[in-house]
């Protein structure tokens, strides 16, 4: 994939994820009785992105460091030990999928 290509792809992406956002921004302020700008919304869309920026490469690097191409489970699971709340969630969230499997 040449660099426009890339570009293109991010830019897409960002895109999509700029929607998503709104759309559940829009439902919340709509609950709340509250409005949002869309400055705010592209700033938490950059948030947001950042954020995935960040978790990405660090579930690469744990991937990498235990030798292994692919990002799997361990990873995420190393990625969320310091989030007391998020483990727990992405724990029940497991259970539940291994519970489906069986």
């Amino acid at each position: 994939m040449d660099q426009n290509e890339e570009a293109g792809l991010e830019e897409r992406l960002k895109s999509a994820l700029w929607l998503a956002i709104g759309r559940i921004v829009d439902e919340e302020t709509i609950k709340l009785g509250i409005n949002a700008t869309p400055q705010f919304i592209g700033a938490l869309t950059e948030l947001v992105w950042a954020q995935i920026e960040t978790v990405s490469q660090d579930l690469e690097s744990f991937s990498k460091h235990a030798g292994r191409s692919t990002v799997n489970v361990t990873d995420v699971m190393l990625l969320a030990r310091r989030n007391e709340g998020l483990e727990s969630i992405l724990r029940a969230f497991l259970e539940q999928m291994r519970g489906q499997e069986a």
